[in-house]
């Protein structure tokens, strides 16, 4: 999903960047990118620095001045991707059975794991509608089987 996101975001019209993502929803299609990778970030803050995983954190916008076009949104991508990657690699149990704090109680962290993986895939599918809207076929779609198993809304924009 974080990949598929960098995609898109390297086609994203840097003009157009701080336009709503939809008519009746005050969010910049800057913060929405920057949004998706915050949520890998606040994932690990949770399972690596024991922070509560809170709505807040993967809310949590860039500095102003920041992240102003998607190549650089996608740069930032780049940074959270390796950083996940080299939690992955470290972690022995891979059952990720072990709870973290989380604003709707202890979860294991494959629960919210899972919950940042369709959370990212539903930011995902919204920038492609975004492409399509400014006329630009999205670089690699997601396909049914990427979003296999993943408890996603029925509809973009929920």
């Amino acid at each position: 999903m974080l990949r598929a996101t960098q995609r898109y975001l390297r086609q994203m019209p840097t003009e157009r960047i701080e336009e709503d993502v939809i008519s009746n929803r005050p969010r910049s299609i800057r913060l929405l990118s920057h949004h998706v990778f915050r949520i890998g970030e606040a994932y690990l803050e949770s399972v690596i620095d024991g922070k509560e995983y809170a709505i807040q954190h993967a809310n949590k916008p860039p500095a102003d001045g920041t992240f102003t076009t998607g190549a650089e949104i996608a740069g930032y991508g780049e940074e959270v991707i390796g950083r996940l990657q080299k939690w992955w690699d470290g972690v022995e149990d891979k059952s990720l059975t072990r709870k973290i704090k989380t604003y709707y109680g202890m979860q294991p962290m494959t629960m919210v794991f899972e919950r940042s993986t369709w959370h990212s895939a539903q930011h995902a599918r919204q920038l492609i509608h975004v492409l399509e809207r400014f006329g630009i076929e999205p670089d690699g779609r997601l396909t049914p089987e990427d979003l296999a198993g993943l408890p996603l809304p029925e509809r973009l924009f929920e």
